[in-house]
């Protein structure tokens, strides 16, 4: 782009075509409501079912016991070696765990958020909003005969040029 648009051999897309497109998506997903609300519901129990490994209590409980376990040691002069190694690595678990439930719920959110509106929609979008583009739709992939709507929620649609 620093040698200016002449030397960028990619396809440009109008901004109102693209904002027609995001209107024809939206309505497509706003038509098929019922299909995508299973869908997001399914989203919602395989977010629910990654919630897989050791619940953070129980992480927590270890690591107080280990730590009461290394002063007992530490204070008779003992090898804890093993146990700070099993403290660094419960605290590792315990920081991921903590990123997943996060990365979890803010996907239950954006799934919520779109089964609302699809709830509270009751006719087609007629004009371009960009509040409702943000909080809808994650990212565009244009293609030379479609584009790729990804929502926030997880589900896809290709909508023809």
């Amino acid at each position: 782009m620093e040698e200016g648009p002449g030397t960028c051999d990619a396809d440009a897309i109008h901004e109102s075509e693209l904002q027609s497109l995001m209107i024809r998506a939206i309505n497509r997903t706003l038509a098929r409501k019922d299909t995508v609300n299973e869908t997001l519901q399914k989203n919602v129990e395989t977010v629910l079912a990654g919630a897989d490994g050791i619940p953070l209590d129980e992480i927590d409980s270890r690591l107080e016991e280990l730590q009461k376990e290394l002063l007992k040691v530490a204070n008779t002069k003992g090898n804890y070696d093993s146990i700070a190694d099993e403290i660094y690595h419960l605290r590792e678990k315990r920081q991921n765990a903590l990123v997943d439930n996060a990365e979890r719920e803010g996907l239950k959110q954006r799934i919520s958020e779109m089964q609302q509106f699809l709830a509270e929609q009751t006719q087609d979008i007629t004009e371009y909003d960009e509040q409702l583009v943000r909080r809808l739709i994650e990212k565009i992939t244009v293609y030379d005969e479609k584009v790729t709507v990804e929502f926030k929620s997880g589900t896809s649609l290709d909508v023809r040029r």
